[in-house]
């Protein structure tokens, strides 16, 4: 015992005085003590946390009101400190609402919400400002100004830590030259180490925000990033949660709070992608689990002598002779046309013969009567009538017998696979339910009992697999009960009933969730984005369809940027965006990174030394992560979290962009060899062609159209035949390739030509006219364009759609 615990028993109110010592403390309070936690761990972090915090805000107010975003961002020295300008051209904020927004923490609108935003938790523009007072001890100065308002709104104040409030200093109406928008401004102890951090976090916000105008002045620097597109993000609309993915806790919660009754009323009505037929699927599953599913057994046939006409009779009692026979034929006919039956389908078969005789013969067969008959039925099909005691020669032997045969080896002995099928048999004449009710587990353990005893007495092996296999054909012969659910109210109080309507969700296949709560940047714009700010070779992307984790949806986008004027030396640059948000800190922590670093880039065309880590080469490489709740690994959003669901989506989405850079590099490859080879070839022809000549007596022959023949080329040709004041032109496509060509010809005439066939047009442009003509050739095929022009004219032949080293063009 210690020292502590000896004494506690001599004095009396030490647990009354530690009670005193218990306080709550705010939510303000606990993130001054641990502005970490936010990303404001040194001044150099900070001051780039502060910028995406406010940037984040104003880009979300804009797109929410349908404004095309122009964020200006601009840096000062003021002194000892920094001082951070944001101005947005948003809807602006009421003055009511403008002080908790930028004064109160866990304060804002999108945290309840199932919508794809930048914010979720309403920390970190307040977050900033607490920071700011913390390190310099000045209020925030916020202006704005809302759309249709003659004059601005003007505020000073802090984050009061204790109350989680803001304490406002300064509030006057003011003039402002925007006629809507936000302004803020900080007074921060920062420095600029991270200023590359904060140019990255700029233009890449720009990469994934191509319908934002952002302008960036720092001391050392000036940045404008113009809008690629006049197109804003498709607007949002909040969803219900989808089943897959939702965690326990969560439907407790949701059981507790619906206004629904039954379970089909609560799926439908709480959560996304359910309908009646859905729900009805996931209320199967949840009775497999919760009530099991019963054996059907094969019924008797003629050879058993089995006369189920007469065991019906005898359970029938005073009902006339006429009305049970018919009653007793329609149970044995309907019986013996079914290939299984089970406890609850014999029931359904004694009820429709109940209705049926009861409408023709006028005899009521009441409930006693037909519970009578269901037991007498299903005793005789389960061999536990008391004239049947010879557990090896019972039919559930021999059917479990032709179920296990099925689904085990051929190596297996008839002799071991008989005892197996007694043994199995006998779980189930033990049970107490009469109506061989199991769940799948009841099942496996079961399998498993029957097995390990035959390992033991028939000293053979039975293996998992086997196992597996028979679980699986018993299983799936076995039928879901049509036991009505518990209701809500019921379900709510029963954890394990609960976890049993979870499973069966997660089991049912559902239609993904709908997008129209996401704002994905969509495969072109990402693509178009990576254009607009890096100058490469090469570009493709490509969007995920929408995949669920915690039964939130979400979809993966990539892209990938190539060779150009990226640097080619070192690791490729990995940008991580999440909600078109650039996550600039903690690269390492991130399920992004991680993922990339598990795909062997070597498979297409990277050098990756060792074979796993960043590859090396030119290359960017893009993911954006876009859900109604974002899984991040801390409260500064830095970097998402290793969640498979996810990790698998960022997977394929880089791998289906990467196939195209493949692709892209082998085809370039390719060409590289074919340029070599035509340039070897371009040497040694006219060489050939010189000694033929002179060997012959003979001109040189032409060796353009060889070249091109030899090389699988695409020739075009022009020939040109003078005819007095005016000249006959001829271009002939000759396709030596194996694939069809489609190309777009271009002759520019320096006068007009006359007599141009259809499918060719003409347009006039400061005195010379572009003829344009687009054949489509297939392989081995050639087509010709003729048209007239006059003797003096002179001729510039251009030719698109086919690549320079598989061309070859005679003029």
């Amino acid at each position: 015992m210690t020292s502590l615990q000896s004494t506690l028993g001599e004095e009396s109110g030490i647990a009354e005085e530690l009670a005193e010592n218990q306080q709550s403390i705010s939510i303000a309070e606990f993130f001054e003590k641990n502005k970490h936690m936010l990303g404001f761990d040194s001044g150099a972090r900070g001051l780039v946390t502060a910028v995406k915090e406010a940037v984040d805000n104003a880009l979300d107010a804009a797109e929410e009101a349908g404004i095309l975003p122009d964020v200006y961002v601009e840096i000062q020295e003021a002194g000892d400190y920094y001082r951070l300008i944001v101005e947005d051209n948003g809807p602006g904020i009421t003055k009511e609402s403008a002080p908790k927004v930028f004064g109160k923490l866990l304060y804002g609108s999108r945290f309840h919400v199932r919508e794809q935003n930048r914010g979720q938790q309403g920390i970190g523009i307040s977050a900033a400002v607490l920071y700011s007072q913390l390190t310099s001890g000045k209020p925030a100065k916020i202006t704005s100004r809302t759309q249709g308002s003659s004059d601005a709104q003007y505020f000073e104040l802090i984050v009061d830590t204790d109350e989680n409030e803001p304490e406002i200093s300064v509030d006057r109406t003011t003039s402002w030259d925007r006629p809507h928008g936000t302004r803020i401004e900080l007074e921060m102890e920062a420095n600029m180490r991270a200023r590359q951090q904060l140019h990255d976090y700029i233009k890449h916000t720009a990469v994934v925000n191509p319908h934002a105008r952002l302008e960036l002045r720092e001391p050392k620097a000036h940045f404008k990033f113009e809008r690629a597109t006049d197109q804003l993000p498709e607007e949002t609309e909040e969803i219900r949660p989808h089943p897959h993915g939702v965690e326990l806790g969560t439907v407790l919660k949701m059981l507790a709070a619906t206004d629904s009754h039954s379970v089909s009323g609560f799926l439908q009505e709480e959560f996304t992608r359910v309908g009646k037929k859905t729900s009805d699927s996931i209320i199967d599953a949840f009775r497999d689990r919760h009530f099991g599913r019963e054996m059907r057994w094969r019924p008797p046939v003629a050879q058993e002598g089995l006369d189920l006409h007469a065991i019906v009779a005898d359970a029938t009692a005073n009902k006339g002779q006429e009305a049970t026979a018919a009653f007793a034929d329609a149970i044995t006919d309907a019986v013996v046309d079914r290939d299984r039956i089970a406890h609850h389908e014999l029931a359904a078969v004694v009820g429709d013969a109940a209705a049926t005789v009861e409408a023709d013969h006028g005899t009521t067969f009441g409930d006693t009567v037909r519970e009578n008959a269901v037991e007498a039925v299903w005793l005789a099909l389960i061999d536990e009538r008391e004239d049947v005691d010879d557990a090896e020669e019972s039919r559930l032997v021999s059917d479990l017998y032709a179920l296990v045969d099925d689904a085990t080896s051929t190596r297996k002995d008839d002799e071991v696979l008989h005892a197996f099928s007694q043994r199995l048999a006998a779980t189930f004449t033990d049970l107490e339910d009469t109506r061989h009710r199991l769940t799948r587990t009841s099942l496996r353990e079961n399998v498993d009992r029957a097995a390990d005893l035959t390992e033991e007495y028939d000293d053979v092996a039975f293996g998992d697999t086997a196992r597996e296999n028979v679980l699986e054909a018993i299983w799936g012969v076995m039928a879901t009960v049509p036991d009505e659910p518990p209701l809500v109210r019921e379900l709510a109080d029963d954890r394990d009933a609960a976890s049993d309507l979870v499973d069966g969700m997660r089991e049912t296949d559902i239609m993904a969730p709908p997008t129209r709560c996401l704002s994905p940047i969509t495969a072109d714009l990402v693509e178009a984005g990576l254009k607009k700010e890096f100058d490469a070779d090469f570009f493709a992307a490509a969007s995920r369809d929408a995949e669920v984790h915690g039964g939130d949806p979400f979809v993966v986008e990539a892209g990938i940027a190539y060779g150009g004027g990226l640097e080619a030396e070192g690791s490729i640059d990995v940008l991580r965006f999440a909600n078109r948000v650039p996550l600039v800190y903690q690269r390492g922590a991130c399920a992004t990174t991680d993922v990339v670093k598990s795909i062997g880039w070597r498979n297409y065309g990277l050098d990756q030394p060792g074979g796993s880590g960043l590859p090396n080469g030119p290359a960017v490489v893009m993911v954006h992560v876009a859900s109604t709740n974002v899984p991040f690994t801390s409260e500064s959003k830095d970097a998402v979290a290793n969640v498979p669901a996810i990790e698998d989506e960022i997977e394929l989405a880089i791998r289906e962009a990467a196939r195209e850079l493949k692709s892209y590099l082998n085809k370039r490859r390719s060409m590289q060899q074919r340029r070599k080879k035509q340039n070897v070839l371009g040497k040694i022809l006219p060489e050939m062609a010189e000694k033929v000549a002179e060997v012959t007596g003979r001109d040189e022959p032409d060796i353009d159209d060889a070249l091109a023949r030899i090389m699988n080329n695409v020739l075009v040709e022009r020939n040109v035949e003078e005819n007095g004041d005016s000249q006959a032109v001829s271009v002939v496509v000759e396709n030596n390739s194996s694939t069809n060509e489609s190309l777009e010809i271009t002759d520019i005439v320096s006068a007009e030509p006359s007599a141009l066939p259809d499918e060719a047009s003409v347009i006039e442009m400061d005195g010379e006219w572009f003829l344009t003509w687009e054949p489509e050739v297939k392989s081995g095929d050639e087509a010709t364009l003729e048209y007239e022009v006059g003797a003096d004219a002179s001729f510039d032949l251009s030719v698109k759609g086919v690549e320079s080293e598989k061309l070859t063009v005679t003029q």
